[in-house]
C-alpha cells in the first residue's frame, strides 16, 4: 500500500477528529450563559444579539435578523427578552412606522464593551499559545472555515 496514500487519510480522519471536538465544545459554551459586567448573566444568543446590534446606532429589526441570519419572529422573542433585562430599546423609525428601530440602552452598551473586552483577553491567551507563524495560519484557516460553512 502506498504510505503516501495511508498518511493523508490518517491526516484526514484526525483533522475530522479535530473539528469534531471543537464542533462539539463550541455547542457546550453556547448553552452556557456568562457575566457581562453590570448586565449580569446573559445567553450566547443574547451577547450576540448586542454585538450584532452594535455600539452607538440603531438598526432596523429586519436588518438585525439578517445579521444574525435568523427570522424575524426569533429576533422579536430575543429583543423581548433583553428589552425585560433593560439592554435594549425600541422605538419607531422617524420615516417609516411600520418599522421599528433598536438600539442598546446604557446598561446595553455595557455588556457590548464588556463581552469585547472578554474576546480580546480569549484571543491573547490564544496567542500566548502560538507562535506568530501559528497565529497567522490559525488566523486563514478561520477565515477559509467561515467562508466554506457560508455555503452551507
Amino acid at each position: 500500500m502506498n504510505t503516501n496514500i495511508h498518511n493523508n487519510q490518517d491526516d484526514e480522519v484526525r483533522g475530522t477528529r479535530y473539528l469534531g471536538q471543537v464542533i462539539m465544545k463550541l455547542r457546550k459554551l453556547e448553552r452556557q450563559p456568562k457575566r457581562f459586567g453590570e448586565a449580569g448573566l446573559l445567553t450566547p444568543s443574547e451577547i450576540h444579539t448586542i454585538e450584532a446590534i452594535g455600539c452607538g446606532r440603531s438598526v432596523l429589526m429586519s436588518e438585525l435578523a439578517a445579521r444574525l441570519q435568523v427570522t424575524k419572529g426569533a429576533v422579536t422573542q430575543i429583543i423581548a427578552r433583553l428589552e425585560a433585562k433593560l439592554l435594549v430599546k425600541r422605538t419607531l423609525h422617524p420615516a417609516d412606522s411600520r418599522a421599528t428601530e433598536l438600539s442598546l440602552t446604557e446598561l446595553g452598551l455595557a455588556a457590548y464593551r464588556a463581552h469585547e473586552e472578554t474576546e480580546r483577553q480569549f484571543y491573547s491567551e490564544l496567542r500566548e499559545q502560538l507562535t506568530e507563524q501559528e497565529i497567522q495560519v490559525f488566523e486563514v484557516c478561520m477565515e477559509k472555515l467561515s467562508r466554506f460553512l457560508d455555503r452551507e
